[in-house]
C-alpha cells in the first residue's frame, strides 16, 4: 500500500468537511453577534472590532504563542504579519465581492480606527527593525491593546447611555431569545469555527510541509490564511446577508489584535528573533495592504465590487512574491501542528 497517496486522499476529504463545517460555523456566529449588536444598541462596526475580532483571531493567537515558545519564531510573526495581509486582500476581497450592494463605510469610525491601525503596525515595523522583538516591547503593545479596550469601551457605553446607536433596521435580523441565548449561538459559532480552523490548518500544514516550502513561506501563506479562516468565512457570510459593517468591523479588529495581541503575547512568552530579510519583507508588504485597504474605504465611503477585485489581485501579487523569494525547493519534512503545540 502507498501511504503517501493514501494520506493525501484523507487530508483532501479533511478539508471538504471542514470547510462545510466552517460555513455553517460562521452563520451562527454572525446570526449571534447580529442579535447581540441589536438587544445592546451597539454598532455592528464595534461589535465586529471588538466581539467578532477577538473571536475570530483565536487561532492566530494560538499558533503564533505556542510557534514562539516551540522555537518557530518565523511562524510565530509570519503567521501573525500575513494574517493581516490575508484578512485585508482576500478576506475583505471576497467579502465585498459576495455582497449584495456595496458596502456603506462609517466616514468617523473607519478614520478613527484606520488611522489607529497604521499607527501601531508602523510602530511595530519599528520595534522589529533590529531583528528582535523583545519582552519588553511585546509588554508595550498590549499595554497600548489595554487603553484602546478602555478607550473603545468608555467611548461606546456613553453612545449606548444617549441611544446614539440604535438601529432599527437590525431588528428583521434578530434571531429569537435573551442576550445569554444569543451569546451561546455567538460562541457555539466560535467553537465550530476554531474547531474547523484547527484541522484546517493541520492539513494545509501537511502539503506545504510535503511540497518542502520553507518556515518563511509556511507562516506568511500557509498557516496566516488557515488561521485566518475564520475571518475569511465570517466575512464572506456577512458580507452576504448584508451586514457589510459587521465584515468590515471583524477585519479591522482582526488586524489591530494580531499586531499588539498576537505579536505582543508571543513576545512576551519568548522574544521573537526573525531574519531581517523576513522583517523587511513582511511589515512593508502588510503596511501597503492595509493602507490601500484604508484608502479603498475612504473613497467616497462606499466598497464596490471593483474594490474587492483590487484587494484579492493585490494579495495575489503578494502570494507569488512570497512563494518567489522564499520558496526552499525539494521536498522537505512534512511540518504539522502536532509540533507547534
Amino acid at each position: 500500500m502507498n501511504i503517501v497517496p493514501d494520506t493525501i486522499f484523507a487530508q483532501s476529504l479533511v478539508l471538504g468537511l471542514c470547510f462545510f463545517i466552517l460555513y455553517k460555523s460562521a452563520n451562527l456566529l454572525v446570526n449571534g453577534a447580529v442579535s447581540i449588536a441589536y438587544q445592546l444598541k451597539i454598532p455592528k462596526l464595534v461589535i465586529g472590532i471588538i466581539l467578532v475580532g477577538f473571536a475570530t483571531t483565536a487561532p492566530e493567537f494560538t499558533v503564533s504563542l505556542l510557534s514562539a515558545l516551540r522555537g518557530y519564531p518565523e511562524i510565530a510573526l509570519g503567521n501573525a504579519v500575513g494574517s493581516v495581509i490575508v484578512d485585508d486582500g482576500l478576506a475583505l476581497g471576497l467579502g465585498i465581492l459576495v455582497a449584495p450592494a456595496a458596502i456603506r463605510v462609517e466616514k468617523k469610525s473607519i478614520r478613527v480606527f484606520g488611522l489607529f491601525l497604521i499607527t501601531i503596525d508602523i510602530i511595530a515595523f519599528s520595534l522589529s527593525l533590529n531583528g528582535i522583538i523583545s519582552r519588553w516591547e511585546g509588554l508595550i503593545l498590549i499595554l497600548i491593546l489595554v487603553g484602546y479596550l478602555v478607550l473603545v469601551f468608555l467611548t461606546e457605553n456613553r453612545k449606548r447611555k444617549s441611544k446614539e446607536n440604535y438601529d432599527p433596521e437590525l431588528e428583521s435580523h434578530v434571531k429569537s431569545g435573551g442576550i445569554p441565548a444569543q451569546f451561546l449561538l455567538f460562541f457555539a459559532g466560535v467553537a465550530g469555527v476554531i474547531l474547523a480552523s484547527e484541522f484546517l490548518i493541520n492539513s494545509a500544514l501537511f502539503f506545504a510541509g510535503y511540497f518542502g516550502a520553507s518556515k518563511a513561506v509556511i507562516g506568511l501563506t500557509v498557516v496566516a490564511i488557515g488561521t485566518s479562516l475564520p475571518e475569511i468565512a465570517t466575512c464572506i457570510v456577512a458580507a452576504r446577508r448584508g451586514h457589510g459593517d459587521l465584515a468590515l468591523g471583524d477585519i479591522l479588529g482582526a488586524d489591530i489584535l494580531n499586531v499588539l495581541w498576537i505579536i505582543g503575547a508571543a513576545a512576551l512568552a519568548n522574544p521573537i528573533r526573525v531574519e531581517r530579510s523576513v522583517i523587511l519583507f513582511a511589515f512593508p508588504w502588510m503596511l501597503v495592504m492595509v493602507g490601500v485597504m484604508l484608502l479603498l474605504a475612504c473613497l467616497k465611503y462606499r466598497l464596490k465590487r471593483w474594490k474587492g477585485i483590487v484587494l484579492i489581485g493585490m494579495y495575489m501579487i503578494y502570494l507569488i512574491h512570497t512563494i518567489m523569494r522564499f520558496y526552499s525547493h525539494g521536498l522537505g519534512e512534512p511540518l504539522s501542528v502536532s509540533s507547534l503545540f
